[in-house]
């Protein structure tokens, strides 16, 4: 998949509309359009990277997946989710449930979330 044809890269470049929440140099928060709890959010990474395996092998990786934990938080804690808690999950590959081949951080809250989670 190439950048152009990548649905978060679309967003980012403001080709696809959406309701970003945060931005950052590093990042960009939006609501999910598939909300999957009373508040979910994503966290895309800027740099096209495909997973959380990939990002941790380039230069600088552990900086951005860093900042990109650090806007989650920021993202929860702005949604109010702080004082019941919330759940922060990234999908790496197609046994761990990722449908976008583009380094983004579920942020999930407003309800009991249940364990195991699949």
């Amino acid at each position: 998949m190439t950048d152009q044809e990548c649905i978060f890269c679309r967003i980012l470049n403001g080709e696809i509309p959406s309701k970003k929440i945060l931005e950052e140099a590093d990042g960009v928060a939006i609501l999910d359009v598939n909300p999957q709890a009373p508040f979910h959010a994503l966290v895309l990474s800027r740099r096209h990277v495909g997973d959380m395996a990939t990002l941790l092998k380039v230069d600088g990786g552990e900086r951005v997946a860093g900042k990109l934990m650090r806007m989650a938080v920021n993202v929860a804690r702005d949604a109010g989710l702080s004082p019941d808690g919330y759940r922060v999950v990234i999908n790496t590959g197609n046994n761990g449930g990722q449908t976008v081949a583009h380094l983004h951080v579920h942020v999930l809250g407003g309800r009991q979330m249940v364990w195991p989670p699949g």
